[in-house]
């Protein structure tokens, strides 16, 4: 009503809180984490200007991460995570707009990553709902907030394979699979394979994972993961602690002094797979980039005989020299996430005792293949040349299994710029992997 008055503070900012707030016609509705570690919805008057106004309209449930909520006139819409899956939950509103008893949008997969990026016009019978899963290319839908119907209105096309032919998602199968940690924790996994895989052991395998920064690697579809599929591989997402999978505890049970926590589950779910029968150490490849490579990195030195070949990509592994320099213009905001070893004796004796540089030993490695850039500020390219340099000088390796270090000469973290350069730089490290777990290259 007064587009050129002056801003007003819904509630002062607190350490340690976090809150978003979304117009709602007639009220406020606020997502925030002011003692919910996994946030909650609540509501506040349009006059609000303190927390102290706020009522819960979902209250905080360990394990159920509130991400955000769309108002409109008849309905509001929570995006949430659940059982390490997105999720949308749509609330009717009655005449007066409170929020009454909602119901969550339900689709027919076993894994999907799905999200609702808000409409334009506050009265709407529709929401624009995007979604995918492990085999549904990206697809764009309209719900009706009254029937609760879905219309598919766009699906990305898979091009036919000149090799193996048309994209049949009926000849695959994607199934979630739960690991055991080593306290005990159940640590889920994301798994898509064609469907005549045997599961005996014998099938090529690559565990993908990252597990920091309450990221949250989701299940969604890739056409170059096709060409692994379509060679028998299977393909698994580790869904490690340090992310955001399963709420804000399972991040923060993967950061700073919990951090061995993102590494031994990775081996845990390298374990489930194998002892599923889905592939064997001698067949099973990792990946990871960033954080992910200094993942790598780590259970190169703890499990090198879980794995085949170890692709790491702009690799963090020289993590404790890096963030022993408060110069560098990402280390101070940095110590949130690893701790502080400049200031702090037992995070320096904490990450030194992880850190992959510092813990390179002499050892029968997997094949490894760390790719980096000339031009990366985030993970400077001397981190893996330094890594790879290690590796070379102590390894046992026979000749067969190679330690190799690719630079990028015209790159940054993200690596190549251009649509065809990245998947030029793709199939090379596909080629890589395929080449060191597939008995035909």
């Amino acid at each position: 009503d007064d587009p050129e008055g002056e801003p007003r503070v819904v509630a002062p900012r607190r350490q340690g809180v976090e809150y978003d707030v979304e117009p709602a016609g007639d009220r406020l509705l606020i997502v925030h984490n002011d003692g919910a570690e996994d946030f909650e919805l609540a509501e506040a008057p349009l006059t609000a200007t303190s927390h102290t106004e706020w009522t819960p309209v979902i209250p905080h449930r360990q394990g159920v991460r509130i991400l955000s909520v769309s108002a409109y006139a008849g309905h509001a819409v929570v995006s949430l995570r659940r059982d390490g899956l997105t999720g949308l939950h749509v609330m009717p509103r009655d005449p007066g707009g409170n929020l009454q008893t909602g119901t969550d949008i339900a689709f027919g997969e076993p894994l999907y990553v799905v999200d609702a990026p808000g409409e334009s016009e506050y009265e709407t019978a529709t929401i624009r709902v995007g979604y995918a899963s492990l085999l549904t290319p990206d697809s764009v839908y309209d719900y009706n907030l009254t029937t609760r119907e879905l219309t598919l209105l766009k699906r990305t096309p898979v091009l036919d394979d000149p090799r193996f032919g048309s994209y049949q998602p009926e000849n695959y199968v994607q199934e979630r699979g739960w690991a055991t940690a080593q306290d005990g924790t159940r640590v889920p996994l994301s798994i898509v394979r064609k469907a005549d895989v045997p599961l005996d052991g014998s099938a090529p395998a690559l565990l993908y994972g990252y597990g920091s920064y309450e990221a949250s690697m989701d299940p969604g579809f890739a056409v170059s993961r096709l060409s692994l599929l379509d060679r028998g591989i299977v393909y698994a997402i580790a869904h490690v602690r340090g992310g955001g999978e399963l709420g804000r505890s399972w991040y923060e049970q993967g950061k700073k002094l919990a951090k061995k926590n993102t590494f031994t589950d990775f081996i845990a779910c390298a374990d489930y797979l194998i002892e599923k029968g889905y592939t064997s150490p001698e067949r099973l490849a990792a990946r990871g980039g960033s954080a992910g490579g200094l993942l790598m990195g780590a259970v190169a030195n703890l499990a090198p005989k879980r794995f085949r070949a170890i692709h790491a990509s702009g690799p963090f592994v020289d993590a404790l020299t890096t963030i022993l320099n408060p110069e560098l213009p990402l280390t101070v905001i940095e110590w949130e996430e690893w701790g502080d070893p400049l200031h702090d004796p037992e995070v320096y004796g904490y990450m030194k005792s992880y850190t992959p540089y510092e813990n390179v030993r002499a050892a029968d490695h997997p094949a490894i293949l760390a790719t980096t850039s000339l031009n990366d500020t985030r993970v400077f390219y001397v981190e893996p040349a330094k890594w790879i340099a290690a590796l070379r000088h102590v390894t046992t390796n026979s000749a067969e299994r190679q330690i190799l270090l690719k630079t990028e000469m015209v790159a940054g973290h993200g690596g190549v710029s251009g649509r065809y350069k990245s998947w030029h730089e793709l199939a090379f490290e596909y080629a890589w992997i395929i080449g060191e777990i597939t008995s035909d290259g």
